[in-house]
């Protein structure tokens, strides 16, 4: 039986998961966080199913071992591929999984068109079919796949013109057609607020999930009498990929730094 103060663990194919864990943290002052980056293998978004699933299954191994008490996949990708794996895998473990905000958006247009913005991975899978036939079928949802964004975000940009005119090519044809509403299907989407509040009309809402997936931990941890009443430790950081690189976006993304351990499988 976990404890208490048993940490929470949150993976991501990169950094995107970060934003995630910014809402966890925000919600749950009092949880420790370890959060891993599969930096080695990202983007997650153009890998087969079956990839993701044994990449997971060796983080969710790794996670249970050190005692996590709860598995965030803060990575659309990834949930769509692996989650139910690993909910048969782990049936008594809180896992909490991404989808696309799908739900609050088509409740949200005023126009009737919801655009959005996601990887190739999740736009072509079977959940997100799901999603839209259960949530959308009153509105019409135009999807546009993003290679090379998580890239940019993944090497700490944020701000060049390269990315500008790449996030431009992508959001242009959403809001030609209408679009009141832009789902950022990623979770390293988030990181590009800012620059997207500059490209689209202040009436269009654009609308994550982060909020959300910390209030479903909240939920699924007090259910299990898991809340942690802290303190919490400093978050600790894992990376399959070079460490120094997460270790270095890590000011620009999180607000603060780190030390970065590396993930070896």
């Amino acid at each position: 039986m976990a404890e208490r103060s048993a940490p929470v663990g949150v993976m991501d194919s990169g950094v995107g998961g970060l934003s995630v864990l910014a809402e966890i943290q925000r919600l749950l002052p009092n949880e420790s966080l370890l959060y891993l980056a599969d930096s080695g293998h990202v983007p997650y978004g153009e890998k087969s199913p079956d990839y993701i699933r044994q990449r997971l299954r060796l983080i969710a191994r790794f996670y249970h071992d050190l005692g996590a008490k709860a598995l965030v996949m803060a990575c659309n990708t990834a949930t769509v591929a692996a989650v139910a794996d690993l909910r048969e895998l782990y049936p008594d473990w809180p896992l909490v999984g991404m989808e696309p905000a799908v739900k609050p958006a088509a409740a949200a247009t005023r126009s009737g068109v919801v655009g959005v913005l996601a990887t190739t991975g999740t736009l072509q899978s079977a959940k997100f079919a799901a999603l839209l036939d259960r949530f959308a079928s009153d509105v019409r949802v135009i999807t546009q796949p993003c290679p090379g964004l998580v890239e940019r975000i993944e090497a700490g940009d944020l701000v060049s013109e390269q990315l500008r005119q790449l996030l431009s090519g992508y959001v242009k044809p959403l809001l030609a057609a209408g679009c009141d509403t832009l789902i950022l299907g990623c979770t390293h989407y988030p990181f590009l607020r800012p620059m997207l509040a500059e490209m689209v009309p202040v009436d269009v809402a654009i609308i994550d999930t982060g909020a959300a997936v910390a209030r479903q931990l909240q939920r699924l941890l007090q259910a299990r009498g898991l809340l942690g009443d802290g303190p919490a430790q400093p978050t600790a950081f894992w990376s399959s990929g070079e460490p120094e690189n997460l270790q270095k976006v890590l000011p620009l993304l999180w607000n603060q730094s780190g030390s970065v351990q590396r993930f070896l499988p």
